[in-house]
């Protein structure tokens, strides 16, 4: 029996299609569920660069926002793919969802880790396949050059006091390191810890607890003492890195049952059919384009491409008459896959001939030799802006 992906693979889908197919697997799992999906991915990857940063951003909560703003339906799926980020911007998701649906569910099929996983305590439910993860709540903070955990860099400035109260100072380089940290760095990191933990606590209350009320192992009654006790005993243990050992680590089904119910997609063998597809498509839209990010509907996408190696070797002409003067220029672009190079020219709108007028513009270049789908949107941006006119993108 094939895998998923051997049999998409042997479908030889373009980008287009692989687009079409997660349009419809989002129509399936409505129609499976009878509640609205949203999906938000990122590639974990192509990681974060000037050109494609996969992390949660202020930036992801107005595209999500601006997406879903008009619909009416009341219950909400949340797909979520997502290595974590701002916690902020998580704050502003999740309350946003709240605000629009009076019921909202967290789908976990592969990583949402850090704010990624504070936004998925942010649901009244939560399932996840026997692949999903999520992970530490504790926050990244910039010290120096570097980014690192809070959690362990409060705890290694704690034994570093004790350490100087035992001995009477500390060695030359813990004394050189430590007198860099100042103490508003100190209250910040240590804000960073108490922000994700007071999220995670006041959410779980509202929303994962809400219809709590008896114990499933002992028959306990839950009132709202009990709940906000566990709420806060499941954020501590979220942060605490010396037991969780790192900021990576995977938390599967069976090591967030102790803490919290969570429904295992797996059981439903229809569901979880349509669920693995979902991200089996997903990793060949990465793996077959410049693509780092995406916010599908069953109607709506969004998706955001790195900006590709490639560039002009006929560049437009600068001057007073540019206006007068007949422009072409030549693109060079190198897939970023197999190295090929592609030829294409670009010609301002207005200087088009009556036959280039009726050929299509070139927004997607698919390789010829591997298939990978390059977007040209970055290119067309940058010519544009130098030229400050509208251009089209053909082949050469």
């Amino acid at each position: 029996m094939k895998s998923l992906l051997q049999e998409y693979i042997d479908k030889r889908l373009s980008i287009t299609d692989l687009h079409k197919e997660l349009h419809q697997l989002i129509e399936d799992y409505e129609t499976s569920t009878g509640r609205f999906l949203f999906v938000y991915s990122a590639d974990f990857d192509k990681g974060n660069s000037k050109d494609g940063n996969i992390s949660l951003t202020q930036d992801d909560f107005y595209i999500i926002q601006d997406l879903l703003r008009n619909y009416t339906c009341k219950k909400i799926d949340f797909y979520i793919e997502s290595p974590g980020g701002s916690g902020e911007s998580a704050e502003e998701i999740a309350k946003f969802l709240h605000n629009k649906f009076s019921e909202v569910n967290f789908i976990i099929a592969s990583e949402a880790k850090s704010a990624g996983t504070i936004l998925a305590l942010s649901g009244h439910n939560i399932s996840m396949t026997d692949s999903g993860s999520l992970g530490p709540i504790d926050a990244q903070v910039r010290i120096g050059r570097s980014v690192v955990s809070a959690y362990d860099y409060y705890e290694w400035i704690k034994e570093k006091k004790i350490e100087a109260a035992k001995n009477r100072g500390l060695n030359p380089v813990d004394a050189v390191i430590i007198s860099q940290v100042s103490p508003g760095e100190i209250k910040r990191i240590i804000n960073s810890l108490e922000f994700a933990k007071d999220l995670v606590s006041d959410w779980l209350v509202k929303y994962k607890f809400k219809d709590w009320t008896i114990t499933e192992t002992n028959g306990i009654t839950v009132d709202t003492e009990y709940k906000l006790k566990r709420a806060k005993k499941v954020a501590e243990e979220l942060t605490n890195q010396s037991k969780l050992r790192t900021h990576g680590r995977s938390l599967k089904i069976e090591d967030l049952r102790e803490w919290l119910k969570i429904d295992r997609i797996d059981d439903n063998k229809d569901l979880a059919e349509i669920v693995y597809k979902i991200k089996t498509v997903i990793r060949l839209i990465y793996a077959s384009s410049s693509t780092y990010k995406l916010f599908f509907t069953d109607t709506q996408k969004i998706f955001r491409n790195q900006v590709v190696q490639g560039g002009t070797s006929i560049p437009f002409p600068i001057g007073n008459n540019i206006k007068n003067q007949k422009i072409e220029a030549k693109i060079e672009q190198k897939c970023p896959k197999c190295s090929k190079i592609h030829t294409l020219k670009a010609i301002p709108v207005d200087q088009l001939s009556e036959s280039e007028l009726k050929l299509n513009d070139i927004e997607d270049l698919v390789c010829d030799s591997c298939g990978f789908n390059v977007n040209l949107n970055p290119v067309r941006n940058q010519l544009e802006l130098q030229l400050n006119r509208k251009v089209k993108i053909l082949n050469n």
